[in-house]
């Protein structure tokens, strides 16, 4: 939930060209997402949310946001230019509509809706205001051996990819979650809740527009006593270019191991597969960002750690100052969206 990388600043503005603000400090991710901006040469100049002791906590790390007394107040800012967000997810909707019909660009953790109706509504807010609602997929956008497989990818190192299978286990901590943690409605299900990474890497790896989901299933194994909540999940994909993919998400991370969750990836392509082990290399080594890559040539061991760096942020400033779509498209971004909602919407229930 505290997931904020520290990468090596990468300006791409000068200081003070690219004002934003911070709201809604529900999660954690809101570090991550307002770091990587810093990094890019982003300036923080405000935040927002309704408990001081968040707002106290967040200024130590950013104390150049000057606390406001509302969202209201964030959004007449007029050198506001894009407002980052990590609401209770089934928020995260209706508060990007404020944000784009105030002429901001919105930056909000993932998953960036729980329910179709709030994925229209904000296709066509987009359409009508010409913002842009831009997603923290932070389990590839802010993992450096992701950033690499995805260049690796592009200058054909594999082939063409045929196969994304992508495992997401997390250590669930109950003592450490909010209330709003344990709610269907409020989080939107496993799979579409951390589910959606998995789906938008498997459209980003494969370079497909879209997928079809073919099968998917939700449990609750081992936390019987929050009745709504799913601990395991799993979908089944194939893409509009014939690349599959399967998925695994859980809470169900043991304590015994060294970070939150081992994280992994397993690209085939015709030419050759690439192994993503993000935070740890399990039974080895506690540095994360390892990738395996093994071609026509032989096998590679890349060690990624400080020397990819995380572009995207970069990129989505430059995209909201030049109007461009270099660090994602929006239709990426709403189309990986519109996967997970549709992958729970049809997930059968085992009774485990």
């Amino acid at each position: 939930m505290n997931y904020a990388p520290e990468g090596k600043p990468n300006a791409v503005v000068e200081k003070g060209e690219f004002p934003f603000a911070a709201v809604a400090l529900d999660h954690g991710h809101i570090y991550g997402q307002c770091k990587g901006l810093a990094e890019a040469g982003g300036h923080l100049r405000y935040v927002y949310d309704p408990d001081p002791v968040k707002v106290e906590k967040f200024c130590k790390t950013f104390p150049s946001a000057e606390p406001m007394p509302s969202v209201d107040a964030v959004l007449e800012k007029s050198d506001v230019m894009l407002v980052a967000a990590a609401a209770v997810p089934n928020e995260r909707g209706p508060l990007g509509l404020r944000v784009m019909a105030a002429g901001k660009d919105y930056f909000t953790d993932k998953t960036p809706f729980t329910t179709a109706e709030q994925l229209n509504a904000a296709r066509a807010k987009v359409k009508e205001t010409g913002r842009k609602y831009m997603v923290y997929f932070s389990e590839r956008l802010h993992v450096e051996c992701a950033v690499r497989a995805g260049q690796l990818i592009e200058h054909g190192a594999i082939g063409r990819v045929v196969q994304v299978i992508g495992l997401g286990p997390h250590r669930c901590s109950p003592g450490s979650r909010p209330a709003w943690f344990w709610s269907q409605e409020k989080t939107g299900g496993i799979l579409c809740d951390i589910g959606s990474h998995q789906f938008e890497q498997f459209l980003h790896y494969a370079g497909a527009e879209n997928a079809t989901v073919v099968n998917a299933q939700v449990a609750n194994y081992h936390h019987k006593n929050f009745p709504e909540f799913e601990d395991w999940g799993e979908a089944n994909l194939v893409a509009d270019n014939g690349a599959t993919n399967y998925i695994r998400v859980d809470w169900l991370n043991p304590d015994g191991l060294r970070t939150w969750g081992d994280g992994r990836t397993f690209i085939l392509g015709t030419a050759g597969y690439i192994e993503l082990r993000k935070y740890l290399d399990v039974g080895r080594e506690a540095e994360g960002d390892q990738l395996y890559l093994v071609d026509q040539k032989g096998e590679q061991h890349i060690r990624c750690h400080g020397e990819v760096g995380y572009p995207f942020f970069g990129q989505l400033i430059l995209d909201c100052l030049n109007r461009t779509e270099t660090a994602m498209t929006q239709e990426h971004a709403f189309r990986a969206a519109e996967l997970c909602l549709h992958a729970q919407a049809t997930a059968r229930k085992i009774e485990g």
